[in-house]
């Protein structure tokens, strides 16, 4: 289940609010320039389909967005608990960090944990299958795939170089809850 919870960044153990309804998740989020959403597949996806099926499954909705946004690519990851660099590449996202461009995923399958620093609240983003989470760019943020991850996710690009991340620096990563806490 979609979970959102927010914080006072100086609260890291008492949650201000917990949400599980994607409305009111989508309308908190909303208010501070975060796009939250739910798609359905336009066809069926089995285990273990290539990067094509799973973008034609969700072609119309791509389409839209990339047209709406600017996004010019679009590609699948795949991540699950026996890739063997998945302690590596769980650390290279849980420090607070920022992008030039927008970070935009649509979670086909799995799960992951967007944290996102927004003035001096914390809002704890869990995304689950058929949530779209769209972060501004320029938001300071912060992803956790967990200990044993296991997610497919649509990742949407207006920067051809895909990924880029600033490092802010700061700590306070590490004193938020964990997706496996």
């Amino acid at each position: 289940m979609s979970r959102l919870t927010v914080y006072h960044e100086s609260s890291p153990e008492l949650p201000n609010k917990v949400l599980t309804h994607v409305e009111d998740i989508a309308a908190t989020l909303a208010e501070v320039g975060v796009r939250f959403e739910r798609w359905e597949a336009q066809a069926p996806i089995s285990a273990g389909a290539s990067q094509d099926e799973v973008l034609a499954a969700y072609r119309p909705q791509i389409d839209k967005l990339m047209n709406e946004r600017g996004y010019i690519t679009v590609d699948v990851v795949s991540m699950n608990r026996d890739h063997p660099q998945k302690a590596e590449l769980r650390a290279k996202f849980l420090d607070e960090h920022r992008h030039g461009e927008d970070e935009v995923r649509f979670f086909v399958a799995g799960r992951g944990l967007f944290t996102l620093h927004i003035e001096d609240h914390v809002y704890a983003v869990l995304c689950e299958k058929n949530d779209l989470i769209s972060v501004p760019a320029g938001t300071r943020h912060w992803f956790d795939m967990g200990e044993e991850p296991h997610f497919v996710a649509i990742r949407l690009f207006n920067n051809p170089e895909g990924w880029v991340a600033k490092f802010t620096g700061e700590d306070i990563a590490s004193r938020f809850p964990r997706l496996d806490d």
